[in-house]
């Protein structure tokens, strides 16, 4: 897992909290994942890292490839921040 660096989603550890940082997609892509709620300097949280990413992205379930995980790069959030 990645502390206070960048890294991409899909190395974070499920349960963990995160800042969206950049995504390194496609413009078409990185449209439609800001639609969805996968914007830079936005939270969300890992939820499963089985088959698929499984993330919280404002108060849903979204699932994600591993491929497209590996191009959204984030920073871990304290647990103190997390929680405000």
């Amino acid at each position: 897992m990645c502390r206070g660096t960048l890294c991409p989603l899909s190395r974070v550890k499920a349960g963990t909290v995160v800042c969206i940082k950049h995504l390194s997609t496609a413009p078409d892509v990185t449209g439609r994942l800001r639609e969805l709620g996968f914007c830079e300097e936005h939270q969300i949280k890992l939820l499963s890292r089985h088959s698929n990413i499984i993330c919280q992205v404002c108060n849903a379930r979204l699932a994600i490839s591993k491929k497209l995980a590996d191009s959204i790069f984030v920073e871990t959030v304290e647990p103190s921040v997390a929680a405000a």
